[in-house]
């Protein structure tokens, strides 16, 4: 059996790299977008071109945007004084998709982790300290996931934060929706000691 092309499989390989995507889901991939060439390929490329050249991340937040100062950071109407604390910009992203935060962001660029050797000047900790100084910021609420360095982290920065403003967490749980037989341990023990007056 012949192999493809260096070209094809250069592209494989760089597709095979994105999250989601092994190698076999790559190969098929790429060959349906050179079956769908002018449909779907070049349209692709000329997209993924004009984002490496226009993307840039916000020098404030970290989102990522077109500006050097994302739409959210620039919004009067977004400081109210609350700032939302995320890991990445995807986590931004799907908070944005809720629809229900109206205040700004802080993204992190990550966890703490000592077994990868990331402490908090490797992740934007130390801006979001100075940003509570600067911005007034009242709140700062932890919307980090549920993981030993999630919580690791929500815990450094706390106490980072101790008596410089109120610093929440996301209600952990039962989701909605969700039934009791199917979650584990670690959350129905999160949902028992959040529990609420009915």
């Amino acid at each position: 059996m012949s192999e493809a092309p260096r070209d094809i499989e250069n592209l494989i390989e760089l597709m095979a790299k994105l999250p989601g995507l092994g190698p076999r889901s790559a190969r098929r991939a790429v060959l349906h977008l050179i079956r769908k060439r002018g449909l779907l390929l070049a349209p692709l490329a000329d997209a993924m071109h004009a984002v490496a050249v226009s993307a840039r991340e916000c020098i404030t937040c970290g989102n990522v945007g077109t500006t050097e100062v994302c739409d959210i950071c620039s919004s009067e109407k977004r400081a109210t004084g609350e700032l939302c604390v995320v890991e990445d910009v995807a986590d931004l992203w799907a908070m944005e998709r809720a629809g229900v935060f109206k205040g700004r962001y802080h993204v992190l660029g990550g966890t703490l982790s000592a077994l990868d050797a990331i402490g908090p000047d490797e992740l934007r900790i130390p801006k979001l300290v100075s940003r509570v100084g600067d911005e007034n910021i009242t709140e700062v609420i932890l919307a980090l996931n549920a993981t030993v360095d999630g919580q690791t982290t929500a815990h450094y920065i706390a106490e980072e934060l101790e008596g410089r403003c109120d610093v929440t967490s996301l209600a952990q749980g039962v989701p909605i929706g969700g039934e009791l037989d199917y979650l584990d341990d670690g959350t129905i023990t999160a949902a028992l000691r959040a529990r609420k007056r009915v």
